[in-house]
């Protein structure tokens, strides 16, 4: 459609706008630029994404979309059209979303999308709830930290939701090749800088809060806030009927549910919530649940680890909210797979357990070594670390959760990212509980192969931090690295 035409769909009144011309793709990257494109820049702390412009021109964009007055004059200067849109406060990005909802013409809308967020639990919440669909004859898709998935095809992303460019080109693609369901993670990030705005959800879940992301938020009260915008603000962008599912086992997840303006379904062990869940049997690789809404069922399940009987919840209330019935779901959820890097074991003839983790947060590692602790191993043997870049103030309370559930702490490095890993190693030990016994090990190859050392037959060794990422993130640089190849590496 043309630009002008594309602007007035969308209600978005740009500073300037610089000529006209018929526009084919959006695109943020330059080097994906082809004709017809329009080519967004974003702003960034650390490029000017405007100075890319002749490069997308080059490769055929017929227009800008930019931020400044010097972004107009780089348009001019390569002979395209610009569309200057202020980048004050969250101006910008409410214009781009409603101009890539406009543009691919509401990809959501005849799509049945489910979102997922909270603090933990969101990535198998989805999974679990994209297996559960597929398994029902569903063509179902995937959103979130494992990348995209759909019938036939997976490949990752770089952030868990991403910017508001990329997500529209990915939703008109699952909408091109006629998936009928998504589930998506909705990171705090994502509905803080109004990535998700537009996404025409017919429900979401929320599994739970606790500290994370403090570097980006503040506080917990704008980073709940930035959550609750999943429940409160994005279904009225959409004529579609939104059922919200709450875990009232978390008193945040309580709340939210007593003040929805809608309908709910609110889930948890309590007997105060619609659906209760509680298990019958935990073992490193299965759970019997039972479930009760309407009615009684029992299920087994092919995940292992207690903190997976509340992401099974998550995933069946999700689909409650759906609007499938307790008996449908019973007959799919033993149909779902384990996540990869979640609770995932690596096999061994030595008589020692090994689990790859992604918990990275104090509440995310204590449920986990809780779960492990169910099992009864002989020893906790744990390794993690702490990211760089990110909030400092949980670098303790890991160190303190950890150590206060393990036999055995080995602190080790995480994404140090810009930051110095000593430094880093230092803040984490000071959480450490006084008389534990623990070890700091900067280089984390070193680090899983010194707990795998220690491990005798009978213990388990818990590598926490990174779970499905095949990489460390030293500098600014992805350094290959995966927590499964180097526990492989030890035991051999």
């Amino acid at each position: 459609m043309l630009l002008s035409q594309l602007l007035s769909l969308a209600h978005v009144n740009p500073v300037g706008v610089s000529g006209d011309t018929e526009i084919s793709s959006i695109t943020m990257d330059s080097r994906q630029a082809r004709p017809g494109s329009l080519f967004v820049c974003m702003p960034s702390k650390s490029t000017n994404s405007q100075s890319f412009i002749p490069s997308a021109v080059a490769n055929g964009a017929v227009a800008t979309v930019v931020f400044s007055v010097e972004g107009v004059q780089q348009s001019q200067a390569s002979g395209v059209a610009s569309v200057h849109i202020a980048d004050v406060g969250l101006d910008y990005n409410e214009a781009l979303w409603r101009i890539c909802e406009t543009f691919f013409q509401h990809p959501t809308r005849q799509m049945q999308v489910i979102g997922v967020t909270g603090t933990n639990g969101k990535t198998t919440t989805a999974w679990l709830i994209r297996d559960m669909l597929a398994a029902l004859g569903v063509s179902s898709g995937y959103l979130g930290t494992l990348g995209i998935q759909m019938p036939g095809e997976e490949r990752e992303l770089n952030n868990t939701t991403p910017f508001a460019v990329e997500l529209y080109n990915l939703l008109d693609e699952l909408n091109q090749r006629k998936v009928d369901a998504l589930a998506v993670e909705i990171s705090s990030h994502a509905l803080s800088e109004r990535r998700a705005d537009g996404i025409e959800f017919n429900a979401a879940v929320f599994t739970n809060l606790t500290q994370d992301h403090l570097d980006f938020h503040g506080s917990m009260e704008s980073y709940a806030a930035s959550k609750h915008r999943l429940f409160t603000e994005l279904p009225k962008q959409t004529d579609k009927r939104f059922v919200a599912a709450f875990n009232v086992d978390d008193p945040v997840g309580a709340r939210w549910a007593l003040e929805q303006n809608g309908p709910t379904v609110t889930y948890g062990r309590g007997r105060e919530a619609d659906l209760v869940g509680n298990p019958l049997s935990v073992q490193v690789d299965r759970i019997k649940l039972r479930l009760e809404y309407r009615q009684d069922v029992e299920v087994e399940i092919p995940l292992g680890g207690n903190f997976n009987v509340s992401n099974c919840l998550s995933a069946a209330a999700g689909l409650l909210a759906l609007g499938h019935d307790l008996g449908t779901i019973a007959s799919v959820l033993p149909k779902v797979r384990p996540v990869p890097g979640r609770f995932e074991a690596v096999p061994n003839n030595k008589g020692i357990g090994i689990i790859v983790d992604y918990a990275h947060t104090p509440d995310a590692l204590e449920k986990l070594l809780d779960s492990v602790r169910e099992l009864q191993p002989n020893r906790i043997i744990s390794v993690f670390g702490c990211g760089g870049d990110r909030d400092r103030t949980k670098r303790p309370k890991m160190a303190f959760s950890a150590s206060m559930r393990s036999d055995i702490t080995v602190v080790t490095s995480d994404n140090p990212r810009t930051e110095d890993p000593i430094a880093i190693l230092e803040e984490v030990k000071s959480g450490i509980v006084a008389g534990r016994e623990s070890i700091a090990i900067a280089d984390r190859q070193e680090a899983v192969a010194h707990a795998v050392r220690l491990a005798q037959p009978g213990d388990v060794v818990v590598i926490a931090g990174k779970g499905h990422e095949n990489y460390q993130i030293i500098g600014r640089t992805k350094h290959p690295m995966d927590d499964r190849e180097l526990a492989r590496e030890a035991l051999a």
